[in-house]
């Protein structure tokens, strides 16, 4: 009996450790703004206690926006910090239908955050539809896999 429980175990914490290593949300993104068709930045997502984060690694700047831009319109724990290295997407929450959800993604450029939702629509898992909403407004933008 013993040794049925100790494989039963040995397989719940092998799954885990084989979704952690093969979760598709993880990784490095290129964001694209949903409005120019500009690629913006890059987001890693990482995971911490089941739920996930997604920080600013590196910016895309023109030559005449501001090279090191500080959130001065945010209102929380993010205001007057820069831009990069900001924590952007915070408590995502992975479901049962493959999307995440119950989290936020702060706008720093207007300082605004939203509720989030992300999700792949294709099974290739290179783009991952994120989208900021409140009540029945919200923009949905693509982010693409950075596979260098």
């Amino acid at each position: 009996m013993k040794q049925l429980l100790s494989l039963g175990l040995a397989l719940v914490l092998g799954m885990g450790a084989a979704w952690a290593q093969s979760n598709p949300l993880l990784g490095k993104w290129k964001t694209k703004d949903d409005e120019t068709g500009r690629i913006k930045s890059i987001v890693e997502i990482t995971e911490r206690d089941g739920k996930y984060y997604g920080t600013i690694v590196e910016l895309f700047r023109l030559p005449e926006e501001e090279q090191d831009p500080y959130c001065d319109q945010c209102e929380d724990d993010r205001k007057d910090k820069r831009v990069l290295g900001m924590e952007i997407v915070r408590e995502m929450e992975f479901d049962e239908e493959w999307e995440w959800e119950d989290g936020t993604i702060c706008d720093p450029k207007k300082g605004s955050v939203y509720d989030c939702e992300m999700w792949f629509e294709d099974d290739d898992y290179n783009t991952l539809k994120v989208r900021g909403y409140i009540l029945f407004l919200f923009r949905t933008q693509e982010w693409y896999r950075v596979t260098e």
